[in-house]
This record gives structure tokens, sequence and C-alpha cells, in this order.
């Protein structure tokens, strides 16, 4: 039977560490390969990786331009008519449903129903946004549709005369 203590790997698939500061000798002896003085022979942190020699950097030689609306975008996810056809008639079709078929994750920001291909069943569909070939089809087909976005619910209270107090920056 082998034994632990006889079990080796092939030859060359443990390289040696590199002991340095052991003697001339060993070819990485006295300054330990890091040449002779400078920032690079001391110990500590080494130059950031936007180092370039001491000459203005890129980052701050390039003029700032512009804006990015990432930090405030709504993360939409999208899911279209063919594939609600396989709940069965009837059914709610809302974020637990579609999170529930694997659809969009449980945590999305926004569900938006886009009208590609046909839909065969008659659904109550919930959420967030619609397209406008989307709800032709979900009523065309005997179904509902119901907007669960703060901002589509307002747009239909104002139209009954009860405005829903929304939050808007100030302009």
């Amino acid at each position: 039977m082998i034994k632990l203590e006889q079990l080796h790997g092939d030859k060359g698939t443990r390289q040696k560490r590199k002991r340095v500061g052991r003697g001339e000798s060993s070819g990485h002896g006295k300054t330990s390969g890091r040449g002779n003085k400078g920032a690079q022979a001391r110990t500590g942190t080494p130059k950031g990786k936007h180092f370039e020699g001491g000459q203005t950097p890129m980052t701050r030689r390039l003029p700032k331009r512009g804006f990015s609306r990432a930090n405030w975008r709504l993360d939409t996810r999208v899911v279209n008519l063919t594939q609600l056809n396989r709940f069965e008639d009837g059914t709610v079709v809302d974020l637990q449903a579609l999170a529930g078929a694997g659809m969009v994750p449980s945590k999305a920001e926004r569900v938006k129903i886009l009208g590609n291909g046909e839909l065969k069943k008659k659904l109550t569909v919930v959420a967030d946004a619609f397209s406008d070939s989307a709800k032709q089809k979900i009523e065309g087909a005997g179904g509902q549709i119901q907007c669960s976005s703060p901002k589509a619910q307002s747009e239909e209270s104002k139209t009954e005369g009860t405005a829903l107090q929304t939050h808007r920056r100030p302009e």
C-alpha cells in the first residue's frame, strides 16, 4: 500500500521559492534584486497603477466632460408576450409569478412587457410598463393589464380627478 509520505508530484510541478538576500553567489544577494537606492528599493507600498513616472497623469490631463445617469438608472427587465404563454388561463402574472418562472430576478426594479409574439391565454398582467403593442395584444386575447409603477398610477388618477402625490425633483 502506498503511504502519504511516498506521494510526490511530477518533476517541475513545485517550483522553489526565490530566497533573496542570502549571499552574492545566489544572484539575489546584497540588494536582493531591487537595484541601488530609489523608491523601488525601499519597503512600503508600490506606486499606483496610474503613476506615469512623475509627469501629469492622463486622468488629470484629459478634460472632465459629460454626465452619467448610471447612478439613477432603473434596471428594467423585459418580458415578451410569447414567454407569458406558459401560464394557465386566468392567472395573475406579477413580479412574483415571473420570478417564480425564472423570467426575471425576484429583486428586479422594473418589469416591462413587450409585444413580441402572440398571446394565446387570457391573463391579468401586472407590470411597471407595457408597450402599446403588448397592451393591444393582451386586451385582444381577453386579458387585463395593471400598471404597478407609481408614475402610471398617478397618470391614471389625474384622469379620474384625484391626483396622487408623487415625489419630484425641484425644477
